[in-house]
């Protein structure tokens, strides 16, 4: 947290490549929020360019009261619901008579991602299926296992409650592990 308040202290001061340094430090956060929701590249650069334009126009109002991680994941995840929301496209797929109750606690599944990702042409297939799920879950997977961020840092980025992301990864690898099963011929 010292780290955060030291580079947003230098940010604020106008020091020389502080931002930049920011800008530097998440970058990869910001593409990995964006891109995964709105899936153009054109639009997720813009989108990453209108994230960090916010960001050095509002740093002034962040607080300390989570990570700077978090804050600036919040602010891209926001952007993108904007541009989704503005283009009318759904977030997520409509249910088909799913019942949550004990899918709200019971994050795990057995199905193992970074295990499915082991193998090269594995990888291929998983990536086309990640693909095929919608922004939010594919923004929920790319949050928890590529930035391995834990579900109360997703909750304060989107705004969900812990039990609903839990859900929503939850339905997630069941769908990966329904298209992943036939192509590759092994249970995963």
């Amino acid at each position: 947290m010292s780290q955060d308040r030291d580079l947003v202290d230098a940010v604020l001061a106008n020091r020389p490549g502080a931002f930049e340094r920011l800008v530097r430090e998440y970058q990869g956060l910001c593409w990995h929020i964006i891109y995964r929701m709105v899936r153009h590249p054109e639009d997720a650069r813009e989108l990453c360019q209108d994230t960090f334009l916010r960001v050095h126009q509002c740093l002034y109002q962040y607080r300390y009261e989570s990570a700077l991680k978090s804050w600036i994941g919040q602010v891209a995840y926001s952007i993108a619901l904007r541009h989704l929301e503005r283009r009318r496209i759904p977030l997520v797929e409509a249910a088909e008579g799913e019942e949550d109750g004990d899918l709200l606690e019971n994050c795990g599944d057995g199905f193992d991602l970074e295990a499915a990702c082991a193998d090269e042409e594995v990888a291929r297939h998983l990536r086309a299926a990640i693909e095929t799920l919608p922004p939010l879950q594919r923004t929920l997977l790319t949050l928890y296992h590529l930035e391995e961020m834990s579900i109360p840092e997703i909750a304060k980025i989107t705004g969900l409650a812990d039990g609903t992301i839990k859900s929503y990864l939850f339905r997630s690898r069941l769908r990966l592990r329904s298209v992943l099963e036939p192509r590759i011929g092994t249970t995963v």
